[in-house]
């Protein structure tokens, strides 16, 4: 299993608790949040959520348009 090799071979754990925790911070902390996702176009949720805020700011940005002052006679 490649989470076996990659976050907890060679290391040693007193408890099962001890193992899950490691475990549970491997996968959460590293394995999930960087790890490239075919579904968010090959990119890591991280760069995928990066990605999103900055398209949003540009966004906003493209549609704050000055206004135009009204003429009144």
């Amino acid at each position: 299993m490649l989470i076996k090799t990659e976050g907890l071979r060679g290391r040693t754990f007193a408890t099962r608790a001890e193992a899950n925790l490691a475990l549970f911070e491997y996968i959460d902390g590293f394995y999930n949040s960087r790890r490239i996702q075919e579904r968010l176009g090959w990119l890591s949720p991280i760069e995928f959520e990066e990605k999103y805020y900055a398209d949003q700011a540009t966004a906003e940005r493209t549609n704050l348009k000055p206004r135009q002052p009204t003429l009144t006679c």
